[in-house]
């Protein structure tokens, strides 16, 4: 008999079984895209949450190991860890957030109500050593060329304000924000083993042995900034603001508050010196010279510090370039608000360290790098 295999009728029903599951796919794909969009879009809400909290849990995650290590079980040691972030960042977050606004938009207003009128120069400049002629000096000509120091500041105060009272008012949004990020990290210190099986393995299957071995990197690119950026800000920020209460100056917690956002931002380290050299004017002009000269003594070593500290710090995790770390920082800022000081450096840090890891892989593995053409 004849073959009747390449039939019209039967090429024609293979062609319509073959578009029919090319539909199929297609819809099942949207399916999955359409439901991939909406995820993101339900998540979008809490995408700084979810950052911050995966940050918080991977700088903490040693701890965490060190605790499960001796003993401790796992929820267990979650709940321990949660109750040491909630007094070190929730408790001090709630006392200061309402109120600086307020104190800043207070402190403003008397600085100009101060700068308004001519101010007499205080007695006690002429006496500094070595340099009090020319403080003297200095004094008399921005005083007397404008007739009020408040002519030399006005071009910039009303920025200064709005930049001052924006970040308070950031702070204050971000209090919501950072609860829920300490309930994501409590529910990754609770149940993370799992969560990092199944990421190895999918990094595994999805690029082999190095792209498993860039979670790890990862990780210690975001426990390099948490350690080396932030905790010297924050050993910085208390050691200043240990000084400033010991010293009587009002509003310590708060001065140290902004000290720490000033030394998180990298450049803003240096302008550590407006808040303890203001403290120290303050202190020397209500007669108390002592406590005047210990500010800026302590003020100097408080912001030279970081010198020593950052290096030691920064070495259980990553060196990565100042200037990565100012974009992360004012980036993160204008993306994810307040809580983006510490997103976006992270961030940077863990593309940054990635980019770091997979050139020295090409470098170690002359079959991954592309062939040199013929001359």
């Amino acid at each position: 008999m004849p073959d009747e295999s390449g039939r019209p009728g039967d090429t024609q029903a293979t062609d319509i079984a073959a578009r029919v599951t090319l539909i199929e796919r297609c819809i099942l794909v949207l399916l999955v895209v359409g439901l991939f969009i909406g995820v993101l879009a339900i998540m979008r809400p809490f995408t700084t949450a979810i950052l911050f909290g995966a940050a918080v849990a991977t700088a903490a995650w040693p701890a965490r190991q060190a605790l499960h290590r001796r003993g401790i079980p796992r929820r267990t040691a979650a709940a321990i860890l949660l109750s040491l972030s909630l007094i070190l960042i929730v408790v001090p977050t709630l006392i200061v957030a309402p109120r600086l606004a307020d104190h800043l938009t207070g402190g403003i207003q008397r600085i100009e109500t101060y700068l308004a009128a001519t101010p007499e120069e205080p007695a006690w400049i002429k006496t500094v050593p070595l340099i009090g002629g020319r403080l003297d000096a200095a004094w008399d000509g921005i005083v007397g060329a404008e007739g009020s120091l408040r002519k030399v500041a006005e071009p910039y105060t009303g920025d200064l304000e709005q930049v001052m009272i924006g970040t308070a008012h950031a702070l204050a949004d971000s209090v919501l924000q950072v609860i829920l990020s300490l309930a994501i990290a409590t529910m990754f210190w609770a149940n993370g083993d799992a969560l990092v099986l199944i990421l190895h393995d999918a990094l595994r299957r999805l690029g082999g042995p190095l792209a498993e071995q860039a979670l790890d990197v990862a990780a210690g690119a975001i426990r390099g900034v948490a350690y080396g950026v932030i905790g010297t800000a924050l050993i910085q920020a208390v050691l200043l603001g240990a000084g400033l209460a010991l010293a009587g100056v009002p509003g310590a917690g708060m001065l140290a508050f902004v000290g720490l956002l000033l030394a998180i931002s990298q450049i803003g380290g240096p302008l550590l010196i407006i808040i303890w050299g203001g403290a120290a004017w303050w202190l020397f002009r209500g007669d108390h010279q002592a406590w005047g000269a210990f500010m800026i003594i302590w003020g100097v070593f408080v912001s030279t510090i970081d010198n020593f500290i950052k290096p030691f710090l920064i070495g259980f995790g990553i060196h990565m370039p100042i200037s990565l770390t100012i974009l992360g920082v004012f980036g993160g800022f204008i993306v994810f608000g307040f809580l983006g000081l510490f997103i976006g450096p992270t961030l940077i840090a863990v593309m940054f360290t990635l980019l770091t890891a997979w050139r020295v892989a090409v470098a170690d593995h002359p079959a991954v790098q592309p062939a040199k053409r013929p001359a």
